[in-house]
């Protein structure tokens, strides 16, 4: 099993959050496998001021990219079809990571656990800022 980092925490990595790069070391020694996915990195690249170009680039190199593809994407329109019939509106981007999360068997780890209520997606709340 893996951890999908999202972007609040791939954010809080990047201004060297204390928690967030303690847990992550702890993830490493414990030999868990780290992952982002395109989504996050999308999002995290469009909000980097430029002098952060280079630790960015450096903690992605770090991290595996786990792929999205059609069952992902399948997966993410179910999710926002299902809650919007309930009247629970989710972004395009919060049920593609979830659903790559799922997808490959890893916790999702987040600042935001309230974005991602679909059942079936274990999510691990990583405390923003600290």
């Amino acid at each position: 099993m893996g951890v999908l980092l999202d972007t609040t925490v791939v954010i809080d990595l990047l201004r060297g959050r204390p928690e967030a790069i303690s847990r992550l070391r702890r993830l490493r020694r414990a030999g868990e496998v780290t992952f982002v996915c395109a989504v996050t990195v999308e999002e995290t690249v469009r909000g980097l001021r430029a002098p952060e170009d280079v630790s960015a680039r450096t903690l992605f190199a770090g991290l595996r990219v786990a792929p999205i593809g059609l069952d992902e994407g399948w997966r993410a329109g179910q999710w926002r079809r299902d809650f919007a019939s309930r009247g629970v509106t989710l972004t395009q981007a919060d049920c593609l990571i979830a659903a790559t999360a799922s997808s490959i068997g890893a916790r999702l780890a987040t600042g935001n656990p309230g974005d991602f209520p679909m059942e079936g997606v274990s999510v691990e709340y990583w405390i923003p800022g600290a």
